[in-house]
């Protein structure tokens, strides 16, 4: 089994073995054995809060295995709207439900979920369920649990 114990510095310049498509929960993972589509399983043990991006890249224990990070298409729902403050208020509301979050300047994208969607269907906005790659932020701390080491 393949260990993936580092990230890579995106300027690094080696050669990519294979890549790993995960979903965006998959990318918070930071001990997890997966399996690939080629029937190689993997384990991650990376340090501690680490949250994957698409594109990242990662070198195996022995230092001789690079894999590249994937954003798996997954079900979620697009939000869109002609007016931004539209956007901003759905912004608001989601955040108030700690709700993972993509943000883009045209779009909010999140996990489906009914009760979510009944509330955007009743802010006015364009709701459309889709398939594709969901990049939510990582948080304004990042993950360097600022307060828990005080």
């Amino acid at each position: 089994m393949l260990t993936f114990t580092q990230r890579l510095s995106a300027e690094v310049n080696r050669p990519v073995s294979f890549t790993l498509s995960l979903t965006a929960e998959e990318r918070t993972r930071t001990r997890h054995r997966f399996e690939v589509p080629e029937g190689r399983v993997v384990y991650l043990r990376l340090p501690r809060g680490t949250v994957l991006q698409d594109g990242d890249l990662l070198q195996s224990e022995e230092g001789d295995v690079i894999v590249r990070i994937v954003a798996k298409p997954e079900p979620v729902i697009t939000v869109t709207s002609q007016r931004a403050v539209d956007l901003l208020r759905v912004a608001y509301h989601l955040g108030n439900r700690h709700v993972l979050l993509e943000v883009a300047p045209n779009y909010l994208r999140l996990s489906p979920d009914p009760v979510l969607q009944a509330m955007l269907n009743h802010l006015g906005v364009t709701v459309k369920e889709e398939v594709v790659s969901f990049q939510p932020e990582s948080g304004a701390y990042g993950h360097h649990h600022l307060f828990s080491e005080q």
